[in-house]
């Protein structure tokens, strides 16, 4: 918690000087009692009016402090949802997400974690989905209605699987959403020094050197190595580098995952199958998280992937910031006041 007034705090040692002051004349006033007669019960009435009478006070003790703090115009640490925050899920669909090391299969897995990324995420956070195996398509734009996300997660099946896995590709179509996604409105004449706007905002990025990431940030998981794509990984990770897009890389399945490849490309079949290795590649997902600003994660589980997807759900969209809370504490001070107005008038009445 941080003061913006600080100072204001000292007043609270006056007030408790003023509660000591106070509490020592009570001690003073009660040495002077009348004797009476029946002294215990006569010390059995007046402690238990003695207590009921101190209530009053002491909210408005209460409330005095709460007064001063508030004047101290005191901030919390929060977390925001950046603005236009948007994330783009990027999954990869190719056959090997059929292996099984995951269980029930890498894919399956991927759906559920998916699906508990959305539990986490904000509800003004727009979400978009991206699906790439040989060729990348998107399957959702950046959007807040995360019931349709799902719904397109929910339908994902295995495709194109004669054409291999383009992690370059499918980083390229990511960020050429999320830019979309978050391009804030163009100012008159947008053209600056003869060059266009895109090239323009690029330009500020690298010269920035993205020391803020910005409000888009790519959620990537894929189980293979690039064997199709017309761009490197390492080029479509330049791509979000640029943009100031961070790239969050989960390699998904283990060393020893196998698919089986039968004689016409699917699955076993009576005229004889082959079984394919399909070890992840950990150290290109690794270096695109690094090359962008992002993290990069290994799930050799359905439940560390969903840990992973869990605890990315917590954080992307966000940004720490401070909140001023003094109306919070003004309007509780003002409750302690009416309380102790009750309590007044309630429950420490004047003896008759």
């Amino acid at each position: 918690m941080r003061f913006e007034s600080p100072w204001m705090l000292l007043a609270l040692a006056v007030l408790a000087g003023a509660v000591g002051l106070w509490l020592l004349a009570e001690r003073r006033r009660v040495r002077y009692a009348v004797r009476y007669p029946n002294v215990d019960v006569l010390a059995t009435v007046v402690a238990e009016h003695s207590r009921r009478r101190l209530v009053a006070p002491a909210l408005v003790v209460l409330a005095l402090a709460t007064l001063l703090v508030a004047l101290a115009r005191p901030h919390v640490d929060r977390v925001f949802l950046t603005e236009r925050a948007t994330v783009i899920l990027v999954v990869d669909t190719s056959r090997s997400m059929e292996a099984e090391d995951v269980d029930p299969t890498r894919l399956g897995a991927a759906q559920e974690a998916v699906r508990t990324f959305l539990d986490r995420v904000p509800g003004d956070l727009r979400v978009g989905l991206v699906l790439f195996a040989g060729e990348a398509q998107v399957a959702t734009p950046p959007t807040k209605d995360h019931d349709l996300v799902r719904e397109a997660v929910d339908s994902i099946s295995s495709f194109d699987i004669f054409r291999g896995t383009a992690i370059g590709d499918a980083l390229a179509k990511a960020v050429e959403i999320g830019k979309r996604a978050t391009k804030e409105p163009e100012p008159a004449g947008d053209e600056v020094a003869g060059r266009p706007p895109d090239d323009l905002s690029r330009s500020l990025a690298q010269a920035a050197g993205c020391e803020e990431k910005g409000p888009a940030s790519i959620l990537f998981l894929s189980d293979g190595a690039q064997t199709r794509g017309y761009l490197q990984p390492l080029e479509g990770a330049a791509l979000a580098r640029d943009a100031c897009i961070p790239v969050y890389t989960i390699a998904l399945g283990t060393p020893e995952g196998t698919i089986e490849r039968g004689s016409f490309g699917f699955g076993p079949d009576p005229f004889g199958s082959q079984t394919i290795p399909v070890p992840p590649d950990p150290d290109t997902l690794r270096e695109i998280a690094k090359m962008t600003g992002g993290e990069f994660s290994e799930a050799r589980s359905a439940d560390a992937l969903e840990r992973a997807y869990r605890d990315l759900g917590s954080r992307l969209g966000r940004e720490p910031g401070e909140s001023e809370i003094t109306f919070l504490l003004l309007a509780v001070a003002a409750c302690l006041l009416v309380a102790a107005a009750v309590a007044a008038a309630v429950v420490a009445p004047r003896l008759p």
